[in-house]
């Protein structure tokens, strides 16, 4: 890449790779890999952080998080055609340290952390709190989905596969304080919880992904 960055958030788009973003910074840059360049475009219309993106439909989104000013209420639409941004629409939920991903036309937000702007709603969620909702960029309808009191909703690490969110979070025990890794599945279609074998190694900053592998057969 051209610029340093960190906490960034690296997508794939019609077979580039966009490091969007990163701590307090507001640059992109799309890598080629045919060229095998990294080149700059159209920076985020403000620097973020705690902020998360995702792929939908061959554009980028990106939520939540701080600008330098004040919460980010805002909902970015990158277009890789024609290398502009848009604010595709402002919300009265601020979301901040989440997980995203999508499944055609609608994105999944993981985790992280949730306030609710409007008053006549309840005010915020629990900050440790596992929790799942959708965001459908054709209908801008927002739907929460699931939450899971007794697993963390931060720092966790999460990925699409068939079916199902995997997701690497931890247990919470508040009696105690303790905690240790688990490995759930939330099944996108049946809206249900599913524990799976706990994790067998203990880590820091570990990430969860999904392969798929051509039949070379």
């Amino acid at each position: 890449m051209n610029q340093k960055r960190c906490n960034f958030k690296l997508l794939a788009v019609s077979g580039k790779l966009y490091a969007v973003g990163g701590q307090s910074l507001s640059s992109v840059e799309c890598y080629n890999p045919e060229q095998d360049s990294w080149t700059f475009v159209a920076p985020l219309p403000a620097p973020l952080v705690e902020f998360s993106a995702c792929e939908c439909k061959e554009k980028i989104y990106v939520m939540g998080g701080y600008t330098p000013r004040d919460r980010n209420l805002n909902i970015w639409e990158y277009c890789p055609v024609s290398d502009k941004w848009a604010n595709f629409e402002t919300c009265g939920l601020h979301i901040r340290k989440q997980q995203m991903l999508s499944v055609e036309e609608t994105i999944y937000i993981v985790g992280g952390c949730s306030h609710d702007l409007d008053c006549n709603k309840r005010s915020s969620q629990n900050e440790d709190m596992l929790t799942v909702q959708s965001y459908n960029v054709v209908t801008k309808q927002w739907l929460y989905l699931k939450e899971n009191t007794s697993k963390s909703g931060l720092n966790l690490t999460c990925t699409l596969h068939n079916d199902g969110i995997y997701i690497l979070s931890r247990d919470i025990i508040l009696s105690t304080r303790l905690e240790h890794r688990v490995l759930l599945k939330y099944n996108i279609f049946s809206d249900r919880w599913e524990s799976l074998r706990n994790f067998p190694t203990p880590g820091q900053n570990m990430l969860i992904c999904s392969l798929y592998f051509p039949d070379l057969i």
